[in-house]
């Protein structure tokens, strides 16, 4: 960690990408209090925050288990004294070749796949490194990216493809991505049990052929906060959750006062005619993820607030160029314009947390409202 010298949000150059450490702490506790309550690991997905920084306030008493989505955040994480992850990407031969390299250095790291092919490519890539690989096997619980129904016979195929090729299984992993497409507690609730029993019917099926399937792995955002019951489950994944963004808003899950990710911009002019104030954070610093536009409420390219985290009413990213963002008041709204002379600045809470961060090398972090910047963190990027 570095240690930033004397600044403040008010004289810090911008774009920015600001972290508020309270609400990181706050978000942190509130998942691990509720996966306690229900009785399964917590295995937090690094491919938000990657940085060793909020890894530490994820573990202050010291690395545990974690997720990665790249070989990149997989060797920097190892290089912190990590060896539990689980690279919860479907394996290619370079990868493959790459995760044995970690698991010979001593790193736990078990890799993901749902066919025979990859299994047979796993297997070489173990003897090749002279290890043992361990894979999980993906499970479609909602149709939403790869892996296997619970009842299709490459289920078996695939168990049985490791076992010949000399490859432990972890288990099975699945992940109900269509819960971002959900926005009510009921239906929430509905997807998170959904991940739960198919992902322990892949499990019992591989039991009953004779495959050990020590780890039953189900994660995604909102399934970890609405998820009422977890039996037969070992582990939740989830990344997210640590920042929280207006996706997440939308669909439920946090308020705009759980957001701890901002980016800090500058005003750089106005079109008072057309009701529009510019300022220095186009697609850039902010990203093009226009995931709210889906939802209920479409908040742009995010939502406006002062230096203190307070928002602005109906004031929205509303246009993004490569290096300008517009500021309006949204469709429909009485709310005025709010009086943003050249050289005041503001703070974008972003729809996609993971996409917005990945546009910056660095955290600011503060702590609340105040505006002291106390330290720089660094963050991984690439593959």
């Amino acid at each position: 960690m570095t240690q930033a010298a004397a600044k403040t949000l008010a004289t810090l150059a911008t774009p920015a990408l600001v972290l508020d450490t309270v609400r990181l702490d706050r978000n942190l506790g509130r998942l691990s209090t509720r996966m306690k309550g229900l009785g399964v690991t917590l295995r937090p997905h690094m491919k938000t925050a990657k940085s060793i920084d909020v890894a530490r306030r994820a573990f202050p008493e010291g690395p545990g288990p974690i997720t990665v989505s790249t070989l990149a955040e997989a060797r920097y994480f190892a290089g912190h004294g990590f060896r539990d992850m689980t690279y919860a990407v479907g394996i290619a031969p370079h990868t493959a070749a790459h995760a044995m390299e970690l698991r010979k250095a001593g790193v736990d790291i078990k890799v993901l796949l749902d066919t025979v092919e990859q299994a047979a490519i796993l297997g070489e890539a173990g003897r090749a490194a002279g290890v043992t690989p361990s894979a999980f096997i993906e499970i479609d619980c909602d149709g939403h990216r790869g892996g296997l129904l619970p009842p299709d016979p490459k289920l078996l195929a695939v168990a049985a493809a490791l076992k010949d090729n000399g490859v432990s299984l972890a288990g099975v992993l699945t992940h109900a991505g269509e819960s971002y497409a959900l926005h009510t507690p009921d239906a929430l609730e509905a997807a998170a049990e959904n991940e739960r029993a198919v992902a322990v019917d892949a499990a019992t099926r591989l039991r009953a052929a004779g495959h050990e399937c020590p780890t039953v792995s189900v994660g995604s955002t909102p399934t970890a906060h609405f998820a009422t019951a977890l039996d037969g489950v070992t582990e939740m994944r989830a990344g997210v959750y640590m920042f929280f963004d207006l996706v997440m808003h939308g669909v439920g899950v946090c308020s705009t006062d759980d957001l701890a990710l901002s980016v800090l911009s500058t005003v750089i002019g106005a079109k008072p005619e057309k009701g529009w104030i510019m300022i220095d954070a186009g697609w850039m610093a902010l990203s093009r993820d226009r995931g709210t536009s889906a939802q209920r409420v479409d908040q742009g390219y995010g939502l406006v607030c002062d230096l203190d985290g307070r928002l602005y009413p109906d004031l929205i990213v509303a246009y993004a160029s490569q290096e300008h963002g517009t500021l309006a008041i949204r469709a429909g709204s009485s709310a005025p314009l709010p009086d943003l002379p050249v050289g005041a600045k503001v703070r974008i809470l972003p729809n996609h947390a993971c996409a917005t961060g990945s546009q910056h090398e660095r955290y600011h972090v503060v702590s609340g409202p105040g505006g002291a910047v106390t330290a720089e963190w660094p963050r991984i990027r690439g593959w």
